[in-house]
């Protein structure tokens, strides 16, 4: 980006710089009030997009402290893309930067999980294997069996109840969010990605698999960590999110 790109990409993005020297209105004169409008269209739908695109963050901290911080943010990383449902994967990271919210400390995590409801709507389409499949198999075979999941699967972990918190400010009637630390896993069964909390284990199990771990390598090492880790259970949850697209037994 040459200088005149990055003075007019500052100016465009931050109403308190003045018009770039140089911008006319098309019939000779300075673009004057034309830049101000445009500027604040610009502004303004970027804002929009960080509140379509964070929900409950927006609810937490409220409208108008929502748009300020997205002022901020959007200065500090414009969009490198023309695809909008991309912008925002800075903003878990920007969240934890400012002073004044480090006391919500959910929040950065919160954006995180709501990042990746958005990264598993957009991912690519994969289709899943037939539960039929797993039952078929014979026990050795089933241990030896290593896992793919489908594009659009997401996990994620906090020290925060991040699924609780998401729950509450999003559905009426669901409980007050609990003291703990959760793990959730998001699937995209159809067009509608949704967010399941883990069971103790269920992090650790699914960080293994996604790493290649063979089942029973994954089961062994989680149930070394958590005794009580009920693998048929985490298994059923995959097949019914069509999580699970393709299952390859590893020789030996």
């Amino acid at each position: 980006m040459n200088v005149t790109q990055a003075v007019f990409r500052a100016a465009l993005l931050d109403p308190a710089r003045p018009e770039p020297e140089g911008l006319g209105d098309g019939r000779g004169g300075a673009a004057g009030r034309r830049f101000d409008v445009y500027r604040n269209n610009v502004v303004a739908s970027l804002i929009e997009a960080m509140k379509t695109g964070f929900p409950v963050v927006t609810k937490l901290l409220g409208a108008a402290n929502m748009e300020g911080l997205s002022g901020q943010f959007l200065r500090a990383h414009p969009p490198a893309s023309p695809m909008m449902m991309q912008y925002g994967a800075a903003f878990p990271a920007f969240l934890a930067g400012v002073a004044e919210l480090r006391r919500y400390g959910y929040l950065p995590d919160v954006a995180r999980l709501e990042l990746a409801l958005r990264r598993a709507y957009h991912a690519a389409d994969a289709a899943p294997i037939a539960p039929e499949r797993l039952g078929a198999m014979p026990p050795e075979g089933l241990e030896q069996a290593r896992l793919t999941l489908a594009p659009s699967v997401q996990l994620l972990r906090s020290d925060w109840p991040i699924f609780d918190i998401c729950r509450f400010n999003s559905e009426d009637g669901a409980p007050k969010p609990r003291a703990e630390a959760q793990a959730v896993l998001v699937m995209r069964p159809a067009y509608d990605p949704a967010p399941h909390l883990l069971p103790a284990g269920g992090a650790g199990f699914l960080a293994a698999v996604q790493d290649g771990a063979t089942l029973a390598r994954a089961h062994a090492h989680t149930l070394a960590e958590v005794p009580e880790f009920d693998l048929a259970d985490l298994l059923a949850l995959l097949l019914g999110g069509g999580a699970i697209v393709d299952l390859d037994v590893a020789e030996g």
